[in-house]
C-alpha cells in the first residue's frame, strides 16, 4: 500500500531514514524544515501488510528522491510522479534511480553518476593556521561569482535564491578565505540537519590554487561538523578531490545517480 505521510508518521519516517543517515540527508533535512504539509514539499510511503515502511519517495517542487531498502513498488512511484508537470529530477541511491529509468513516461533528463563518500569521526584532519571566515547573507553575491569561474561548476539561475534560503533556514553554511577584499577559497554544507550534512562547492580561485586554502577550509569546517556529532558525507566524480577527501576520513559508501 502506498500513501501520503503527515506529521503522525514523523517517527517511524525517522527511524527508517536513520538507519542510512548519509544517503537520507536530503529527506531528513527536508522534512526537519520545511514538513508535511508545503505546496512544494510531499512525501508518500509504502507499507508492507504488518504497517512496516518499505520504501519512501520524497517530492520537493519538481526534484523526487526514492530510498527503499529491498524491493519496492517502483510503478506506483513511478505513477505518483508521472503526475506532475515536466521536466521532473530524479536523484538518490543509484541501484534504486535506476529501477526508473524503464519508465519513458517520465521523460527523465541527461544521467550523471558520482561516488558517495561519508566521514565519521575527525581523527584524520589537522587543524589549520589560516584566517577563515563564516559567511553570511551579505556574502552570498560573492559566494555565487567565486563558484562562476569554476569551469567544472554548473551555476542554476536559481543558485542565489537557493543558497539565500537555505543559509536562512540554518541547512547551510559557508567558510571561505580572502585576500584585499576577494574571496579566494570556499566550501558550504548544504541539507544540513541534526545528524548530517553535505559539502558542496569546494572551490578556489584559479589564481589562489596549490596554496592549501581548500584544504585548510574543509579541516576547519569538517572539525566544527563532526564536533556537532552530525556526520558529514559529499558526492566526488573526480579521483584526484576523492583522494583529498579520503585522506581527511572520507569513504566510498555507495554510487549516487542525479537525472536532471
Amino acid at each position: 500500500m502506498i500513501r501520503k505521510l503527515s506529521e503522525n508518521d514523523h517517527k517511524q519516517v525517522l527511524s527508517f531514514l536513520r538507519e542510512e543517515p548519509s544517503i537520507n540527508l536530503f529527506i531528513i533535512g527536508d522534512l526537519e524544515v520545511f514538513g508535511y504539509h508545503s505546496d512544494f514539499q510531499e512525501i508518500w510511503g509504502e507499507f508492507d501488510p504488518q504497517g512496516e515502511f518499505k520504501a519512501i519517495l520524497l517530492r520537493f517542487y519538481q526534484s523526487f528522491i526514492p530510498y527503499a531498502k529491498g524491493e519496492f513498488n517502483v510503478r506506483g512511484f513511478a505513477s505518483i510522479m508521472n503526475e506532475y508537470r515536466k521536466p521532473l529530477y530524479l536523484s538518490g541511491k543509484s541501484a534504486i534511480v535506476e529501477r526508473f529509468e524503464s519508465y519513458k513516461e517520465l521523460e527523465l533528463g541527461p544521467k550523471q553518476v558520482t561516488y558517495f563518500a561519508e566521514c565519521r569521526s575527525p581523527e584524520n584532519l589537522g587543524t589549520t593556521d589560516l584566517e577563515i571566515h563564516s559567511a553570511g547573507i551579505e556574502d552570498v553575491d560573492r559566494i555565487i561569482s567565486l563558484r562562476s569561474t569554476i569551469k567544472e561548476f554548473q551555476i542554476r539561475s536559481d543558485a542565489r535564491e537557493i543558497l539565500l534560503k537555505s543559509i536562512e533556514s540554518n541547512t547551510s553554511r559557508t567558510y571561505y578565505t580572502e585576500e584585499n577584499g576577494i574571496m579566494t577559497s570556499c566550501v558550504s554544507t548544504t541539507a544540513e540537519n541534526s545528524i548530517s550534512a553535505m559539502i558542496v562547492g569546494v572551490c578556489t580561485r584559479n589564481e589562489n590554487r596549490r596554496q592549501g586554502l581548500a584544504t585548510g577550509i574543509m579541516q576547519k569546517l569538517f572539525n566544527d561538523v563532526l564536533s556537532e556529532g552530525k556526520t558529514l558525507c559529499l558526492f566526488y566524480d573526480n579521483p584526484e578531490a576523492g583522494r583529498i577527501y579520503k585522506r581527511l576520513g572520507f569513504k566510498d559508501i555507495g554510487m549516487w545517480t542525479m537525472h536532471r
